[in-house]
């Protein structure tokens, strides 16, 4: 029972002429519980907490503690959370049941931010219907996101021709087997830069975790949350979503 209902059940029995303290005892409930008077709510936190829910509409209240705490104000994550779950604002997920594989092997952390990169593709259409690809490139250690770009199609060679304009490239790319990964162009690019590729079995994007991790997050967060008019406003939104996410440390991985 909550400790309303317990309270009621106190007056209750109090008014059937049992007397207080052995009413706290029959439901369970302290005295100091019973006579506690929670504070009045803090309306001008509630109303930060709302605006930062409204502005960040996939955010949960550890990412909103961390922004009212970066803007300078002394708050308890439990008080944020409180007062989270006050207003209605709990973001409810479907948890997903994970199958334990004794045979998988978790790829160990590079000790450098060059040492191992990862990309991928995500799918998305603007409103007339066009399809669009966005190219995302994260770097393993960091999670910082070098490369968020959207084209209608990428070949083989647009794929080199944006990798060729980062200042550094890393020892090694972790990558699914699509075309434009596999293709020998890239492959030669690849070995003329001295980077080795390692691929991903088929069928298990978890053994490139990372990247997936950032590309749910862009599409939650992001895509999702918006109806873009043309490849021009994918891309800008895109990429205040990879400046958001990178540079602020709000980015975490689940």
């Amino acid at each position: 029972m909550s400790r309303s209902t317990k309270e009621r059940a106190v007056d209750l029995l109090v008014e059937e002429g049992l007397s207080l303290n052995r009413s706290l005892d029959v439901v369970l409930l302290p005295k100091s519980s019973y006579y506690y008077q929670p504070k009045a709510i803090d309306e001008e936190t509630m109303n930060e907490i709302r605006r930062l829910a409204f502005r960040w509409k996939r955010e949960g209240y550890r990412r909103i503690y961390r922004r009212l705490r970066r803007s300078g104000r002394t708050i308890n994550h439990k008080k944020v959370y409180r007062l989270y779950c006050l207003e209605g604002l709990k973001i409810r997920t479907k948890p997903k049941r994970k199958k334990r594989n004794a045979s998988s092997q978790q790829l160990p952390l590079p000790k450098n931010s060059n040492e191992v990169w990862s990309m991928d593709f995500v799918f998305e259409r603007t409103i007339d219907g066009r399809k669009q690809r966005i190219l995302t490139v994260l770097m393993y250690l960091t999670r910082e996101n070098t490369i968020l770009q959207a084209e209608f199609t990428f070949s083989s060679e647009k794929l080199i021709r944006y990798l060729n304009t980062l200042e550094r490239l890393p020892r090694a790319f972790v990558l699914d087997n699509g075309t434009e990964f596999t293709s020998k162009d890239f492959q030669k690019w690849a070995e003329d830069k001295g980077i080795e590729i390692h691929f991903i079995e088929k069928g298990k994007p978890t053994q490139n975790a990372f990247i997936e991790s950032f590309n749910g997050k862009l599409r939650d967060e992001c895509l999702n949350l918006h109806y873009f008019k043309n490849q021009r406003e994918l891309t800008d939104a895109s990429s205040e979503f990879s400046k958001r996410n990178t540079t602020t440390s709000v980015f975490t991985l689940h």
